[in-house]
């Protein structure tokens, strides 16, 4: 499987996700897998230069993604998922695209969301996501970079 790590991060690619964790899971591309986002011009040129010299990246809607990852189109590479929104992680699953471990690593304070981490803030609708992923065997953590700890996400979501 080409997927080597998968991030939920509002924050798309950032100094952590750009230098820490590509660095850290030595990937080759980065996936920003967003609808919103492949069809904006101006935000795929910003997130161009922010990926590392050396990394390719991607930027498409979930549709797409999905295709291209079960094609097998990647699977000569080390690919890093990062989408900003839960519901992107919920239809790659449902296309059949395997997702064994999933990383919510920052997720801004927006309308009605409540802080569970110091980085997190989640919806009740992102509890629902989140809880849906783990009912198909995804194992939820979160990990802020790479030398940190990994905090079990699933004890979070059953104390909500």
């Amino acid at each position: 499987m080409a997927i080597t790590y998968v991030r939920v991060d509002d924050r798309l690619i950032h100094g952590q996700v750009a230098n820490l964790w590509t660095t850290k899971l030595q990937a080759t591309r980065i996936m920003v897998i967003d609808d919103a986002v492949a069809q904006n011009e101006v935000e795929k040129v910003a997130l161009k230069m922010a990926v590392p010299a050396g990394v390719k990246l991607s930027v498409l809607p979930v549709e797409k993604a999905a295709q291209n990852i079960l094609a097998g189109k990647y699977d000569s590479q080390r690919v890093f998922i990062v989408v900003r929104d839960v519901a992107m992680l919920v239809e790659l699953a449902k296309a059949g695209v395997p997702l064994p471990e999933i990383n919510v690593g920052n997720l801004a304070k927006r309308e009605n969301t409540k802080q569970v981490l110091k980085s997190v803030c989640i919806t009740p609708k992102e509890v629902e996501l989140l809880t849906w992923l783990k009912e198909q065997g995804s194992k939820l953590i979160s990990q802020k970079v790479p030398n940190e700890e990994k905090v079990d996400f699933e004890q979070i979501l059953a104390g909500l």
